[in-house]
């Protein structure tokens, strides 16, 4: 890793830059009028690429001579390539091994000299964006091997038939961005939050957890403050207790003075009311039943008046409208559940029913630990929910419909030295490592004591461009 500063500074150069499209873009914007696909490119132009997955989301690494697909991991673990023409073919050479070329060996994936029989690809577009890679002269494709049932994809790419396991994005390694649109015009999916991890559990507002783990809290400062100081989205856990849903960390056993979930909400919704240009969201990690959750808004005054309803406006069809109109219409409030809608289902009442959205239909999100609260980190970029029994990628898109990305940037233990030197590294994994990942930019960055480090730096550089 570089130093912080240099890192930050790369970023914000990047982010500012906002440069226009490039040789080495996988794709272009549409002229007015006319369809993206209408003018996309035959094939793709010669530049530096991550070959993605577009079922897994995961990319294509060099895994000593194996060719594996690798949680994303920017200009780490061999995983960027060197698209270049090779007749009427094209190679991909890995930038970390020159003279070594994404091919294959029998069935297999492997890296082989470029100047091989086994190392061109046709490369043709495959939808939106995508692309397939095919040896010439053949039916064989690049292609992820079928998933068992009860497991993850298998890691080693394979050469097989065509079919859906045989997309892939090329990712650009530096991405095409372009300004941000005036205030007016900006959709939700294109600004980004500054957002705080267990906002809940400062020490400020009451007790979080049991006596020892209260020595680490994830903010230093209570959620009044946090909404002062920029703060628009709060990541809180909620617990069931005879008393209602109560904000803990793991359980609220042992627990002095723990604080009620309607409390912070009546914090945010007062605010919201006093400052009718802002807009804040919840994302709630969520252990209470349906029931129990109702009552708990039921008891915030002035929630109706603000909650902001995405399946009722049309956003799948349409796409997330302007920040603009949002405000205008007083739709001001986002509420998120981790809960599982079939469980919800299996008691008889959903969640989205009383206004509170199913996050992994609406967003997608990376998985949230960096590494324990000491040593090195893993900035490594790919989804919550991918695994065995789900398969959200982070680069999912639906249409018009493109799922807002949360970009957690924590640790496992919130030591504040840590916290402040990963947070001065924010905008560049952010720039180089988790935007790529997703194929679009951060909307919530997630982070413990944000008062350390200057994260607002990393959201403001994000809130100078698109990724379209």
């Amino acid at each position: 890793m570089r130093t912080p500063h240099a890192l930050l500074a790369t970023a914000l150069a990047l982010a500012a830059s906002a440069v226009a499209p490039q040789a080495g873009a996988a794709a272009q914007t549409a002229p007015a009028g006319r369809s993206a696909t209408a003018v996309q490119v035959a094939a793709p132009t010669p530049g530096a690429y991550y070959v993605q997955s577009a079922v897994t989301g995961l990319n294509a690494a060099d895994e000593s001579g194996t060719v594996e697909q690798h949680n994303p991991q920017g200009n780490e673990d061999r995983q960027q390539w060197t698209l270049r023409a090779a007749g009427s073919a094209y190679v991909l050479e890995n930038t970390d091994a020159p003279g070594s070329c994404l091919g294959r060996s029998g069935d297999q994936a492997r890296t082989v000299p470029c100047t091989g029989a086994d190392a061109p690809w046709e490369i043709t577009p495959s939808g939106a964006d995508q692309y397939t890679l095919k040896a010439p002269g053949t039916d064989r494709h690049l292609t992820v091997a079928a998933k068992p049932s009860g497991a993850n994809y298998p890691a080693p790419l394979t050469i097989g038939a065509a079919g859906p396991l045989a997309a892939w994005y090329l990712t650009p390694v530096t991405p095409t961005t372009s300004p941000m649109p005036p205030a007016s015009e900006r959709t939700l999916d294109q600004v980004t939050f500054l957002t705080a991890h267990n906002a809940y559990a400062n020490g400020v507002d009451g007790g979080f957890a049991p006596p020892f783990v209260n020595l680490f809290p994830n903010q230093a400062r209570g959620i009044q403050q946090q909404l002062t100081d920029g703060v628009r989205g709060f990541q809180l856990d909620i617990h069931q207790t005879p008393d209602g849903a109560i904000l803990c960390h793991n359980s609220c056993t042992l627990v002095s003075r723990p604080v009620a979930l309607w409390v912070d909400l009546q914090r945010i919704v007062d605010f919201l009311k006093a400052h009718p240009d802002q807009i804040a969201t919840v994302f709630l990690e969520d252990y209470v039943d349906p029931g129990v959750l109702r009552s708990e808004l039921a008891r915030v005054s002035g929630l109706s008046d603000v909650l902001y309803r995405p399946d009722q406006t049309g956003v799948r069809q349409n796409g997330w409208p302007r920040v603009a109109d949002l405000i205008a219409a007083n739709d001001r409030l986002l509420i998120f559940t981790d809960h599982s809608r079939s469980a919800d289902q299996s008691a008889g009442l959903t969640r989205d029913s009383f206004g509170v959205m199913y996050q992994s239909e609406w967003t997608v999100e990376n998985y949230w630990s960096m590494g324990s609260g000491a040593g090195a980190s893993n900035w490594s970029c790919y989804s919550r929910w991918y695994g065995a029994s789900t398969n959200i990628p982070l680069t999912r898109t639906e249409g018009a419909f493109q799922p807002l990305f949360v970009m957690n940037h924590f640790r496992d233990t919130t030591m504040s030295g840590t916290a402040e030197t990963d947070n001065t590294k924010l905008a560049d994994r952010a720039a180089r490592f988790c935007l790529p990942a997703a194929r679009k930019k951060p909307n919530f960055l997630a982070v413990d004591r944000y008062d350390l480090g200057n994260p607002t730096a990393a959201v403001d550089a994000l809130n100078t461009y698109t990724y379209p």
